[in-house]
């Protein structure tokens, strides 16, 4: 991995470029920086003694361990875009074609997601009907959805209210939260629709019903394109894991560009019209421009001389922890057939965990013949104490959920904790209008981007976007856009 000590910015080029952040987000900024203007003095700084993020692979007993994300979406095309520019397009591997599934906890039995369910678009009818998961007062009340009025005004309505409102109670208990709390690790009593999935918005508005919207789009699309099954097929890792694409793309950054164990303590304005980066260690330097790609909290904190409203503002978007316990086990030892890439946990189950992924089942190389890696993942924002746990009782925890549910006999050949703490933002109602405000107050300040999923987005492809979207931004305001 390529860093150093040397903070000085190239005193011979034009223009110089702090990224602070070297998360996915910044490394993505500062290539496409790298990539439009490669005589640019470009510094990247991040408080962390190794680049990435929370995007981290570990090699342990012959177990590949993802520590936080481990596959990202393809039907966006920033992150394939980024993977075939730094030469890994025959790294990536797809998922396992054999077993594109899911299931869900339902009263202390792991079943199978009804297929064609996709959040909240039933794309099938029949697997619905015939599904143990909902009573029949359950089904009746989701057929009605048929008929539910639409909402017409504009009110940024919170994912449960949204969900109760078209299908009822039992189906957003059962399907829609779990489903849901398996992306965004969130209170669905507070989680903005229109920032989070406004695909469904547009469903409603557009056709009344969400079962209308589905089924038309199913029959266009002759039904086999866009089911469950087919969305967990649009998934892909590199073949060594996340790590992988962090390192490819360090290896296209400039040398000594990088900055590990380079806290950024604040920005000054400085009188030229560039920036002072101030760095915790009390080096500074002067840049023409700052690409921001740190979390919110972060970036407040860093603009706290700068704007104090902007800073405040960013301060108001909150932040989740979770945990990830690593469990590597014999197949021999556990009675559930592991057909499936994973399970989610409603929080009607009153359970301690919010899902488990099956990894070396979705994807291969991840484990030894015969053994199995299971990832389980605990808090989120409706349990945040359990984050906080000593890393044996989060082990001991996630043991005794999967012994429960997956029958598992043995003892794990290998255990694997990261904890995130305040890793995840929460996208609440009222974010949309929180962001536009952050961007409008941006704005003041020539020369300075941000970035990062605190703002658009939480997946890889969408942190990856925002970095190339700030980097771009900057580099028109420099005068070096293509």
């Amino acid at each position: 991995m390529k860093q150093t000590t040397n903070m000085t910015a190239e005193s011979e080029t034009a223009t110089r470029i702090a990224v602070v952040g070297a998360g996915i987000t910044g490394l993505a900024a500062a290539l496409r920086i790298h990539e439009a203007a490669p005589k640019c003095g470009l510094v990247v700084l991040d408080a962390d003694p190794r680049a990435g993020g929370v995007l981290q692979t570990v090699t342990q007993d012959d177990f590949l361990i993802e520590r936080s994300a481990d596959a990202f979406i393809t039907n966006v095309p920033w992150a394939t875009d980024l993977c075939t520019r730094v030469g890994m397009t025959d790294e990536m591997l797809s998922t396992n074609a054999q077993f594109r599934r899911a299931f869900v906890v339902n009263r202390g039995r792991v079943q199978d997601i009804p297929e064609g369910f996709v959040i909240m678009a039933p794309r099938k009818i029949r697997p619905l009907i015939t599904t143990p998961i909902l009573s029949l007062r359950g089904k009746l009340r989701l057929a009605a959805e048929y008929f539910v009025p639409r909402r017409d005004d504009d009110v940024d309505e919170s994912l449960e209210s949204f969900a109760k409102r078209r299908f009822g109670n039992e189906v957003f208990e059962r399907l829609i939260q779990p489903l849901v709390g398996g992306i965004y690790t969130a209170d669905p009593s507070r989680l903005s629709l229109r920032s989070t999935l406004p695909q469904f918005v547009e469903m409603e508005r557009d056709h009344g019903s969400l079962i209308k919207a589905a089924l038309r789009t199913a029959r266009q699309q002759k039904a086999a394109a866009k089911d469950s099954a087919a969305r967990y097929g649009l998934f892909t890792t590199p073949r060594g894991g996340m790590s992988q694409l962090v390192e490819a793309v360090i290896s296209r950054l400039p040398e000594n560009c990088l900055h590990l164990s380079a806290a950024v303590s604040q920005l000054i304005r400085d009188s030229d019209d560039g920036w002072i980066v101030e760095c915790a260690d009390q080096q500074r330097m002067h840049v023409d421009g700052v690409v921001l790609a740190t979390p919110a909290d972060a970036a407040a904190t860093i603009l706290r001389s700068v704007d104090q409203e902007l800073a405040g503002d960013l301060n108001q978007i909150p932040h989740a922890g979770s945990a990830v316990v690593s469990l590597g086990y014999r197949v021999c030892d556990i009675s559930h057939p592991l057909d499936g890439f994973g399970f989610v946990v409603p929080l009607v189950e009153r359970r301690e965990i919010l899902s488990a992924s099956f990894s070396s089942v979705k994807f291969e190389h991840r484990a030894p013949d015969q053994c199995v890696l299971v990832r389980v993942f605990i808090g989120g924002a409706c349990q945040p104490e359990l984050v906080d746990l000593p890393p044996a009782q989060l082990t001991e925890l996630a043991m005794r959920e999967l012994r429960e549910l997956l029958g598992i006999s043995g003892d794990p050949l290998t255990v694997d904790v990261a904890r995130w703490p305040s890793a995840m933002p929460q996208y609440h109602v009222g974010h949309m209008q929180r962001i536009q405000n952050i961007r409008r107050l941006t704005t003041a300040h020539p020369g300075l981007e941000l970035a990062g999923k605190s703002y658009d987005g939480v997946g890889i492809p969408s942190c990856i976007h925002s970095g190339e979207q700030a980097a771009e931004k900057l580099l028109n305001w420099a005068g070096l856009g293509s």
